[in-house]
């Protein structure tokens, strides 16, 4: 947890501060010096001083009576986004102390003046890798005043200096006016964040809708995780706009407590049980607080006792923190993030997930099949030619977290803001045994949104099956990398499809290569024989193809079963014929139901079949009950399919 990530632009922070240590001067940083290039790329404000800590005040440290979510003020810097993501970190000590490591050793020591050295260095995770980035301590003034991020005690520097470590990963500190939270949730955390709209959720009106995401969200607090919300400005006249309740719009809160919060005073508290739904939250501008219900100076806070109100730290002070119902959180607020920590440790109480972390690329060629950079769905023509990643859904159904991270954009003066592109990505269901990329559409069961943000993420449950994510750009031939994480209740064996057809070896001469390429989708069976007293059957399909097979999940009590299952057969021989046999799952031995043979000709244009089942081997003139519908597709062209 606490090992130190790659040093970013190779600069080694132990290395550099022995060396200004052992020639006694303060660290000048090259890469991110203190000139207008470091603060702007369009914009300018005259008259900035850069100047250190102790020049600044006379008694500097990182923390003045520790770490709080009290701490911090948003500058001159339309960054409420990041101060709003800093001051959820400020309340997760295992977190900041990866942000801010070894911070004991980075502090101002007036016992060992010679240690200060004038460089810190944090740590931020970025596209799948913690960096640790290194700085030096001037910091932009105006009038002896820190212009940007800035604590509440003069002489606390620790939310400044992780600002302008993270200003100089993004190429500037203009490059943080009107960021994301969600970036630096993940960024602070190296987890997944998920947002959700509350109006398209309609949470206000759904009570059980409106349950459930309480209970996702205090999961997420009580794990760890870091939660943010924000109502959506949808003018430019709407920008921070200050509502009569008092709050604001187009502008970032950070959740810094999430409670059922029980009522009534004594043991009749206690007994009748009764519990509110509630959720505090902070104001990066430390002021302008919400004045409706169980605000600060409420009477509703009468219902509650002195106890609990000691216990959830409530205070009349005007420091930008308040408490709201849920209810009523969803009334004003319009989006929430919850960034989840995922759990991979084995060792841990809580759900362990699987998590499979692919990089991949979205790239231009000139020939079709080797272009990746088709575009979103809306290019039928291009889509198929994206980066495509098969995974297997191993239980009955499965609940999947997907989340797709495009390379952050750095921002430089010549270039202005590095723009997102506007990514997304689609899962489809393919054949159980798909070990080639996909060549036709096939059914869609999940999409994300397409948005130029860094991070899209989708929760979505999946039934037992093989299944393709294709991440894409949403206009086709456009460049960049991302990186793709799927997490999982059992492993996925997620994996890249490079190939678009099975390769040609030195053994195809003599053993001889695909002539053919045949689907075989088993849609549903009818009629099949009662296998017991409960007038049912467990039945599966088996599907054979010169030596391979595909078998099916089991479908419980039916004898009417949908299966909806693929195999996909790349065949040497076109005499052989397709199998497709109807087995009853019993827990001594499995018994046979019938099967039906398919010759899988191209010249075979009815794809759709219906047949009756037969017996096996030399009886097939014995017709048993029960019949099969099967979809085939054959085609000479391998990369047909």
């Amino acid at each position: 947890m606490f090992s130190l990530g790659n040093p970013y632009e190779d600069q080694h922070f132990s290395r550099l501060k022995k060396d200004c240590q052992r020639h006694r001067v303060l660290f000048e940083d090259p890469l991110f010096p203190a000139t207008d290039d470091s603060l702007f790329y369009k914009s300018r404000i005259q008259g900035i001083q850069w100047k250190r800590p102790n020049e600044i005040c006379d008694d500097p440290h990182l923390f003045v009576d520790g770490i709080s979510s009290h701490d911090l003020h948003q500058g001159q810097v339309g960054n409420c986004w990041f101060v709003a993501a800093c001051s959820a970190l400020a309340s997760r000590e295992s977190l900041w102390q990866k942000v801010i490591p070894d911070w004991k050793e980075q502090e101002w020591n007036a016992e060992k003046p010679e240690n200060y050295a004038g460089i810190f260095h944090f740590q931020f995770w970025r596209f799948g890798n913690w960096v640790d980035v290194v700085i030096d301590d001037r910091l932009p003034t105006l009038h002896n005043q820190l212009i940007y991020c800035h604590s509440n005690s003069k002489n606390e520097f620790w939310c400044a200096l992780v600002e302008k470590a993270y200003a100089k990963l993004s190429g500037c500190y203009e490059a943080l006016d009107g960021g994301n939270t969600a970036d630096a949730l993940v960024d602070f955390t190296g987890g997944v964040s998920e947002p959700i709209d509350l109006l398209e959720g309609d949470y206000v009106n759904d009570e059980a809708k409106r349950n459930l995401l309480f209970e996702r969200v205090l999961k997420v607090h009580n794990r760890g995780g870091l939660i943010s919300c924000s109502i959506k400005a949808t003018t430019a006249a709407d920008m921070e706009a200050r509502l009569e309740c008092g709050l604001v719009k187009g502008h970032a809160y950070a959740v810094t407590d999430v409670r059922k919060v029980r009522l009534g005073h004594g043991l009749l508290a206690f007994f009748k049980s009764e519990k509110l739904d509630m959720i505090r939250m902070r104001n990066p501008w430390g002021e302008r607080e919400w004045t409706g219900p169980w605000s600060d100076t409420s009477e509703e806070w009468q219902k509650v006792s002195k106890s609990e109100r000691e216990k959830l730290g409530m205070t009349v002070d005007d420091d930008g923190e308040f408490w709201m119902t849920f209810e009523d959180f969803c009334k004003y607020f319009t989006d929430i993030v919850k960034c989840r920590l995922i759990n991979t440790s084995y060792l841990s109480i809580h759900k362990t997930w699987e998590e499979a972390v692919l990089r991949g690329a979205w790239t231009r060629h000139d020939d079709p099949l080797k272009n990746r950079s088709g575009g979103c769905l809306n290019h039928k023509a291009t889509f198929l030619q994206n980066p495509q990643y098969v995974f297997d859904v191993k239980k009955a159904e499965d609940e999947v977290l997907i989340s797709l991270q495009q390379t952050p954009k750095t921002t430089s003066r010549k270039e202005g803001k590095g723009q997102n592109l506007a990514i997304g990505f689609d899962i489809h269901k393919v054949e159980l045994n798909r070990c080639y990329r996909m060549h036709t559409l096939q059914q869609k069961v999940a999409s994300s949104i397409y948005i130029n943000s860094r991070n899209i993420f989708l929760r979505t449950d999946l039934k037992e099956g093989r299944y393709i994510i294709i991440p894409t750009t949403f206009d086709p031939g456009h460049q960049g990398e991302f990186l793709l994480r799927i997490f999982t209740d059992v492993p996925a064996d997620c994996k890249e499809l490079t190939l678009d057809e099975p390769p040609r070896t030195c053994w195809s001469g003599m053993c001889g290569y695909p002539q053919m390429v045949s689907q075989v989708h088993v849609l549903a069976a009818a009629g099949l024989k009662n296998q017991d007293s409960h007038r049912g059957a467990d039945p599966y399909v088996i599907i054979k193809c010169e030596g391979e097979k595909v078998r099916s999940p089991v479908q419980k009590n039916t004898l009417t079963p949908e299966f909806d299952v693929k195999g996909l057969f790349y065949r040497k021989k076109a005499g052989q014929p397709i199998i497709v046999q109807v087995w009853n799952h019993n827990i001594i031995s499995d018994e046979f139901l019938g099967q039906v043979a398919l010759t899988g000709d191209p010249n075979d244009h009815l794809s759709q079949h219906t047949l009756q089942l037969q017996d096996k081997g030399n009886k097939k003139a014995n017709v048993l009950s029960g019949s099969i519908a099967v979809r085939l597709l054959t085609s000479s062209i391998l990369t047909n399919v």
